[in-house]
């Protein structure tokens, strides 16, 4: 029987380039906590297509990632940002 080998998760021509790490886009802009008026900050967290980006894009901890998408779901509710794609066709 042949022995199986391993497989790291990361490709061979990922193996050179050290691990990037997350940075936490609160903690650099030194926000506490995330107010839905404050849309410019709100911005960053969003995709071109209005969608809300992801903790694994963001670096965000699990209770900051909560906060900033139920303040972009109020924002869009008060019409200070869109809502994500572009509706029924």
């Amino acid at each position: 029987m042949a022995k199986r080998e391993q497989r790291d998760s990361r490709s061979s021509r990922d193996k050179d380039r050290p691990e990037k790490k997350k940075r936490n886009m609160l903690k650099t802009a030194g926000v506490e906590t995330v107010d839905w008026k404050d849309v410019n900050l709100l911005r960053s967290f969003l995709s071109d297509r209005g969608k809300i980006r992801s903790r694994r894009i963001t670096g965000l901890t699990p209770k900051q990632q909560s906060q900033v998408a139920q303040a972009i779901k109020s924002a869009r509710e008060m019409a200070l940002l869109p809502y994500s794609g572009a509706g029924k066709r």
